[in-house]
């Protein structure tokens, strides 16, 4: 397949840019996404919708009037920032409070969260409303650790009718959550899809076969069967949403919102084909069709499959769902146009103050900088690596990922040194600037990581060993709360809580700081080589488990690399 996209660290934001170019009627560009260039009624919620790059229309084709009032785009397949949830939340926000709502993934759930709680903090008042429609990713008695896919548009829709027709925050939470619980979605894919600059797919599916339980980000289904006939598959999909009708729905007389989604390559005379069965199948049992949409809503670049969604509607819910919408990537009804935006009331978040150094901490920053540049390095050495590891059981992009971070990393702590930065400030926008480039669950870690690593060394004083044993131990218990994550769960704290307990041990004893970094680092290694042995319990591997075990965690590997490869730099620092 041809490319035009060779490099794909620009790509999402790139898009984003043109999207709104063509469609300047509707939408407006901002820091880390869009929001509608209308306006909305003073007092009403703004619904905020987000995740990553790679699902066109979903999420930014959805921002428009009848539907969000922003949206936030992360890069491909990668939760967007803190940051950026926050810039769009505030800039979106018409006075009636924010209601934030995305897929339920780690990455997203640590993103939102910290911007909601931000937002709170500033008076504004903020909900979060999780999507986790997919019943392949987790069984009914756990469902609220499934996966959102494309249910991601029948609970926005629901919600963003509900806040324009000025319902409370409380009011517009309470409907997101019914859609949610009335939605389920189910999906296969016959093929893998292909990251720009990227020589294969993410994964492949054996010919004549099919996956079953496919995610929306490359992952693979969760079990393979052989490829069916168009109204087998439709047969197929049917029965399994059946199986599942939400608690207080009869089947005989119920009302059904249907969405048959491609995901990519699957165009629309094949998902025609399709539906023709499931509208078939659905009238045999009594079912009543709502405005059905079949086409590409929630997509995966090119990934080869297609998705069934089921939004069992009741009085409230069906007015929701057929009210007039008009955004980029989805229109029903009409809308009466709204008032254009002034550009100029839109509040942009502009963060650059430089807090004052001492000389010792600029020195030392000169080293975190030194650091930085080892551990981009680094990165780039084993990208690839990283990738084939992450993609065992996940989407593959973590080598990508922790490439785009830790470049933009360095480039942020170089721009705050020669504004004067000592070592914490160095390191907290070396931080920000990863969370905000490479998103995901990775680039919030990293972004704890080294403001926790900051804080530590303080914009006053030199390096020591006890303030950077402190340092990491302080890294570690903040990651451990800020992610949820505990020792087995095949992640990076598998690595992170053996070196830094090792570490402090070894600091105490008074050794030497690079004696006493070698010994953690050994540590670290062998801790990442142990998680081979690990199933994982939290985290978009998760409902791959068991394809995973004999493979090392990507986010494990990737902090060892990164502690051994350190060890140069410490040797240069050291105090005398």
């Amino acid at each position: 397949m041809t490319r035009l996209f060779n490099d794909p660290s620009d790509f999402p934001e790139e898009a984003r840019l043109g999207l709104v170019a063509a469609n300047r009627d509707k939408l407006m560009a901002v820091p880390g996404g869009v929001v509608r260039s209308t306006r909305s009624e003073p007092g009403t919620v703004a619904v905020v919708i987000g995740g990553g790059g790679g699902h066109y229309p979903t999420f930014a084709g959805l921002v428009g009037q009848g539907l969000a009032h922003g949206a936030v785009m992360g890069n491909l397949f990668c939760s967007p920032s803190s940051q950026q949830v926050y810039s769009v939340a505030k800039a979106a926000h018409n006075g009636g409070g924010v209601l934030l709502s995305f897929g339920n993934y780690a990455g997203d759930v640590l993103h939102f969260g910290e911007a909601r709680e931000r937002l709170i903090a500033e008076g504004i008042p903020c909900e979060i409303v999780l999507v986790t429609d997919d019943v392949a990713s987790a069984p009914l008695e756990e469902i609220d650790k499934r996966r959102g896919i494309a249910g991601d548009l029948t609970v926005f829709k629901a919600a963003a009718a509900a806040a324009e027709n000025g319902l409370s925050l409380e009011e517009v939470v309470v409907v997101a959550k019914e859609a949610n619980r009335c939605t389920r979605s189910f999906g296969v894919a016959f093929e893998g899809c292909t990251l720009p600059g990227a020589d294969d797919s993410l994964f492949h599916v054996p010919e004549g076969r099919m996956a079953i339980g496919l995610g929306i980000h490359g992952e693979p289904g969760i079990s393979e069967a052989d490829v069916p006939t168009a109204d087998e598959l439709a047969e197929m999909l049917v029965n399994r949403l059946l199986q599942e009708v939400p608690e207080g729905i009869a089947v005989s007389g119920a009302r059904v919102a249907v969405v048959l989604n491609g995901l990519g390559t699957v165009k629309y005379e094949e998902l025609f084909v399709i539906y023709r069965k499931v509208d078939e199948l659905l009238q045999s049992v009594g079912i009543h069709i709502v405005e059905p949409d079949v086409g590409e809503l929630v997509t995966s670049l090119d990934m080869a499959g297609v998705s069934l969604t089921f939004f069992w509607l009741d009085q409230q819910m069906e007015p929701l769902w057929t009210a007039a919408a008009d955004a980029p990537g989805y229109r029903k009804g009409s809308v009466k146009p709204a008032e254009a935006l002034d550009p100029a009331e839109v509040e942009v978040v502009v963060q650059d103050t430089i807090p004052e150094a001492s000389e010792s901490s600029r020195k030392l920053a000169r080293g975190v900088i030194e650091s930085l540049e080892v551990l981009a390095n680094t990165v780039n050495s084993h990208c690839d690596l990283l990738g084939q590891i992450d993609a065992v059981a996940g989407d593959g992009d973590h080598g990508i990922g922790m490439q785009r971070g830790s470049k933009a990393a360095l480039e942020g702590a170089n721009e705050a040194f020669n504004k004067g930065a000592g070592a914490q400030t160095v390191l907290q926008w070396a931080g920000q600037r990863w969370s905000d480039k490479a998103g995901g669950t990775s680039g919030a870690i990293w972004r704890v990581i080294l403001k926790a690593m900051g804080e530590s060394l303080g914009n006053d004083r030199p390096l020591s060993g006890q303030r950077l044993a402190a340092g990491v131990i302080s890294a570690r218990d903040q990651v451990m709360a800020f992610g949820k994550a505990e020792l087995g769960d095949k992640t990076l704290v598998d690595v992170l809580v053996p070196f830094a307990d090792a570490l402090s041990k070894e600091v105490e004893k008074s050794g030497g700081l690079v004696a006493c970094w070698e010994v953690a680092a050994r540590a670290a290694s062998k801790a990442a080589d142990e998680t081979a042995k690990l199933l994982p319990r939290v985290g978009r591997a998760r409902p791959l488990a068991e394809k995973s075990l004999g493979t090392r965690d990507a986010g494990a590997v990737s902090l060892a690399l990164i502690i051994q490869a350190l060890i140069p730099v410490l040797k240069k620092c050291e105090p005398s």
